[in-house]
């Protein structure tokens, strides 16, 4: 879908930005259904059948069960043939208590489908525009193949400034991808990301951070570009095949640009004579367990000595906003704002396993 103008101020965005959620299989909610239509008209049945006594039917010859299953068919689906009508005070008010509301029921069941699809998509509209007005310092993913789904996986559990988890939306137009992105939880948008009104739809110009990892490098480029223009502030890493792309994604705007396929050249080429330097880099990477790379503070107490005496092995150093290797003479004195990027053990605490579980409702 095609954005042009203010088409981004537009309420109705149902079927361009999609919000996640958990839904029940198909099946089982036809299933479901058909167990509630089921469930009222047994019932309709029993009450009918049990006060029988009270019915008078053209035959005049009382009622059967199977006439208790007619009459509650016919009644339910307000057809209403009358040829069974109650006819004492009692039956009267049981179809005023309980046949008419297990007749609403019924219908609403029926027309189930139809009602769910037209409040789902008010429900939808509600949660955009709800979400537009308080989404802040959130992470934009432009592209969901193997480069975005992996950066965001490296992301999540993260968290801001504020202490908050990190807030993912996901710009895309290939279908399988962003019905992956829903799956994954993720807000996602669904437009080119190199047009302005699709990344203001994704609230670009709030955003703390722009990932780019498009499967082309000049679409890579173009979007830099729109991104940089919305949002001046924004942390942009982008990721491009060839080196000599490079420039160009640092001209647009990119702070830090990745070359997928020198980098992946490299581990192989590092793979052939010292496979276990692959192991390292790779578990250092992967921020789940083992050795991750993380970066801090630096503590009042460490302040005036150097990052290569530290407990922690420390890689670089973060002054200015400007990257240093540990090596370097220029920051052998840790000062009051510097940043520490040193190697930690990720640990997992495994739940006990000899205390029970509380559900929780």
């Amino acid at each position: 879908m095609i954005l042009r103008g203010s088409e981004s101020d537009d309420p109705n965005l149902v079927g361009v930005v999609r919000m996640p959620e958990r839904r029940p299989s198909a099946a089982r909610s036809i299933w479901r259904r058909v167990a509630i239509a089921f469930g009222a008209l047994g019932l309709s049945v029993l009450v009918v059948y049990l006060g029988r006594e009270g019915y008078r039917d053209v035959n005049e010859d009382g009622l059967s069960l199977l006439d208790a299953i007619y009459y509650a068919t016919v009644s339910l689906s307000t057809t209403g043939y009358g040829d069974i009508t109650p006819s004492s005070d009692g039956a009267r008010l049981v179809n005023v208590l309980l046949i008419t509301p297990l007749r609403v029921i019924f219908l609403l069941v029926l027309v189930g489908t139809t009602i769910e699809l037209l409040t789902e998509r008010s429900r939808q509209a509600f949660r955009v525009q709800r979400w537009r007005s308080r989404v802040r310092d959130h992470v934009v993913v432009v592209g969901y193949g193997t480069k975005g789904r992996s950066a965001v996986q490296a992301m999540l559990g993260e968290v801001d400034e504020g202490g908050e988890k990190l807030q993912f939306v996901v710009v895309e137009t290939n279908p399988r991808r962003l019905e992956l992105a829903a799956a994954d939880g993720l807000v996602t948008v669904n437009g080119d990301g190199t047009r302005t009104a699709v990344l203001r739809l994704a609230a670009v110009h709030q955003a703390r951070s722009v990932v780019v990892a498009t499967n082309r490098d000049d679409t890579a480029v173009l979007v830099t570009l729109t991104a940089r223009e919305l949002n001046p502030r924004a942390k942009i890493s982008a990721s491009v095949r060839e080196s000599e792309n490079v420039h160009l994604l640092q001209q647009s705007g990119a702070d830090t640009v990745v070359v997928s396929s020198e980098t992946a050249g490299r581990l192989l080429g590092i793979a052939t004579t010292n496979p276990h330097v692959v192991e390292v880099v790779e578990d250092l990477l992967t921020p789940e367990e083992g050795l991750a790379i993380a970066e801090r503070d630096v503590d009042a107490a460490e302040v005036g000595g150097s990052p290569r005496h530290l407990a922690d092995i420390v890689l670089g150093v973060v002054r200015g906003g400007r990257l240093y290797r540990v090596d370097d003479l220029a920051v052998d004195d840790l000062e009051r704002g510097d940043r520490l990027l040193y190697v930690r053990k990720v640990t997992s605490i495994p739940e006990p396993q000899d205390q029970p579980k509380v559900a929780k409702g």
